[in-house]
């Protein structure tokens, strides 16, 4: 019955896989040779078995390279794998961390064990990681704080290019299968690294993307670290094992016009025998008075003529703000109100002809007839004699 099921499956386009037997043999051989042993970081396994995922022998890993190496999140690999994890860290990722920024590596963000296919594209065949048999990396975090990833740092600052080249390079010496950025679309963000036999022998090796870059770690010799001589700020010009300042071929026109006490004006060239001194300076000779100290008694400071260069201080304005001038006294006038007109004086009316004033609000006529003061130029109401 299982005859037919597989003939049915592989005459529909599936195809089942089997795990090769190298796969446990190695895992064996790597546990009985010690390579790894049991510690607080590392953990023995049940065995993991999925159908064609799995390992005879897993670890739980919570840190590379005996334990001076943390890891981000917890990894399960196979013996040979974390055997080979730690000799690519001791011998490449830490003397590289140290030559180019002068810290170890103290933790790495990795990925491991999954039942997948390679990229995990259908129809392909099952990755290392079904295995426990790769480890994938995506950073390093120095000791100074500093973190380099590959997806930034591939095409980053120089010296984390190096670096990551460095690493990558290394690991092709270790690792049967490298792959970094470039190799393809599924790589651009970190390193794919296993032990898989690509040919009976184990001795095809694939490293992707095929870079240009020399390696400053080789096996068996010492790396030299990186270091940038540091510029001296003022440094324009090479500095000579001479203090005679008339023989140095490189000292400019007005420092030899200053060691001479005099500046030649502007425009005017020095003379050709000066010239041809400077290219080839004669040799030195010890001239009389230098054989031996000729003793000068002190000078006051009062006695040294002193030089003239020009300047004279400039009398500087007085901002000093100015007093005010005294004013003689004058008192404020006395208060006086406006003069109001009571609330209840008679607006003024002008006064008909013939009429004669009275007293005021009494008109009287000279006729001594009645009065009409409703009119219209009377503004009264009713009648009288006033």
């Amino acid at each position: 019955m299982l005859a037919l099921v597989g003939v049915a499956m592989s005459a529909c386009g599936f195809r089942v896989e089997q795990r090769e037997p190298w796969r446990a043999q190695a895992e064996n051989e790597c546990v009985s040779r010690g390579e790894v042993r049991p510690s607080a970081v590392i953990t023995p396994m049940a065995p993991i078995d999925r159908g064609v995922c799995g390992m005879e022998k897993p670890f739980r890993v919570e840190a590379l390279a005996q334990g001076t190496m943390g890891l981000k999140s917890k990894l399960v690999l196979a013996c040979p794998m974390i055997s080979m994890a730690d000799v690519w860290i001791a011998e490449v990722v830490q003397p590289a961390a140290e030559l180019y920024f002068g810290a170890g590596v103290v933790e790495m963000k990795a990925g491991s064990y999954s039942c997948r296919t390679m990229n995990n594209q259908r129809g392909a065949r099952m990755s290392e990681h079904s295995f426990g048999n790769a480890l994938d990396v995506m950073s390093f975090r120095l000791a100074d704080g500093r973190e380099i990833t590959v997806l930034k740092g591939w095409k980053g600052p120089a010296v984390e290019q190096d670096f990551l080249r460095e690493v990558f390079v290394g690991a092709c010496r270790y690792f049967s299968t490298v792959l970094g950025p470039g190799a393809d679309m599924f790589h651009y963000d970190h390193f794919h690294m296993d032990l898989a036999r690509h040919n009976p022998n184990g001795t095809r090796r694939i490293c992707k993307p095929a870079i240009k870059f020399a390696p400053r770690l080789e096996p068996g010799r010492p790396a030299t670290p990186v270091r940038v001589p540091p510029k001296l700020p003022g440094l324009h010009k090479p500095l000579l094992p001479s203090d005679d300042i008339q023989n140095d071929p490189f000292v400019s026109d007005d420092e030899m016009a200053d060691a001479r006490g005099g500046r030649a004006p502007l425009g005017e060239a020095p003379p050709e025998d000066t010239m041809v001194a400077r290219a080839y300076p004669p040799a030195r000779q010890e001239r009389p008075d230098q054989r031996q100290p000729v003793y000068a008694p002190p000078v006051a400071a009062s006695q040294v003529p002193q030089r003239d260069y020009g300047y004279r201080p400039q009398p500087q304005p007085d901002y000093r703000p100015a007093q005010p001038v005294p004013q003689p006294y004058r008192p404020e006038p006395g208060y006086a109100p406006p003069s109001q007109r009571p609330l209840y004086a008679q607006p003024e009316r002008p006064i008909p002809p013939g009429w004669i004033q009275g007293p005021p609000g009494r008109e009287i006529a000279p006729s001594g007839r009645p009065l009409d003061l409703a009119g219209p130029s009377g503004g009264f109401t009713g009648s009288g004699l006033y």
